[in-house]
């Protein structure tokens, strides 16, 4: 198998629309003229068909296009799709089991999370630990809309990353709500420029009125959808529909004290290495 490396991008596009407290970003090629980073995949990871007809849209439900997705067949039944979330320095990230936090027993990640993701299901995460402001939480969730194809046992390599930022987190503090789309770049468009982990993806902003998904299909395969601000839980508990009655992501590393992949659900598909 061949195992030179290609260009994947991530970046971001973001619509500002204030009044509606809203802003949208899409994770991919940036659709300006400017130059933006790279991770470096395989051929086989990055270079996969992508579907002539797009039928969804970014205004859908949760669940409701990773749901479609699954009703199209391919290899994307039961597979653990890896994924990295990375916060600011001092963030703490807890995915959720069951109706509850890993972070509500003291056992949060700090600043990045490595976590096995199905497509269909919407994943909540809680967030905490934001600088100047450690009473604050936030819920984001995760949808996944479609799978990498990495070479076989080096999945764990290629995570879709997942980047919370500090201007994000900020604006999702007072009551911003954010969509972002995170998709992989046509290989042979990509603009061969190396996008370092610590620095986050690019981003661009989208165009007022513009649909996340149709924009992101224009120019690589959409793979993820982050939609961040707005709801937390009630202050009586957490209601199992509150975290969409996910199943429990596979967590794959522990970033600081708490739980251990082992501690997760296993991998029945047994796609992915540890």
């Amino acid at each position: 198998m061949n195992l030179l490396h290609a260009c994947s991008c991530f970046a971001m596009i973001r619509s500002n629309k204030f009044r509606l407290n809203r802003v949208k970003r899409i994770d991919g090629k940036l659709l300006r003229a400017v130059l933006l980073g790279c991770l470096f995949v395989s051929p086989s990871a990055a270079d996969q068909p992508t579907a002539g007809h797009w039928l969804h849209s970014s205004a859908m439900p949760p669940g409701a296009i990773g749901r479609q997705r699954l009703a199209r067949g391919g290899a994307v039944h039961g597979y653990c799709q890896p994924v990295e979330i990375r916060a600011p320095q001092g963030v703490r990230i807890a995915p959720a089991v069951g109706s509850s936090f890993a972070g509500s027993a003291d056992m949060a990640y700090a600043e990045r999370l490595k976590v096995g993701l199905r497509i269909g299901p919407v994943y909540r995460f809680q967030v905490s630990g934001l600088k100047d402001q450690p009473e604050v939480e936030l819920f984001p969730t995760i949808e996944l809309v479609d799978r990498l194809h990495p070479p076989q046992g080096k999945a764990l390599k290629f995570p879709v990353p997942v980047d919370l930022t500090a201007e994000e987190l900020q604006l999702a503090s007072e009551g911003k709500f954010i969509t972002r789309v995170i998709y992989v770049e046509d290989p042979h468009t990509a603009v061969p420029i190396l996008q370092r982990a610590e620095r986050g993806t690019n981003w661009a902003e989208a165009r007022p009125g513009e649909d996340l998904l149709l924009a992101a299909k224009a120019v690589g395969r959409p793979i993820a959808i982050l939609r961040m601000g707005g709801r937390t839980p009630e202050t009586s508990g957490y209601d199992p529909a509150f975290t969409y009655n996910a199943p429990r992501p596979l967590v794959y590393n522990a970033w600081s004290t708490g739980l251990e992949s082992g501690g997760m659900e296993s991998n029945p598909s047994g796609n992915l290495a540890r």
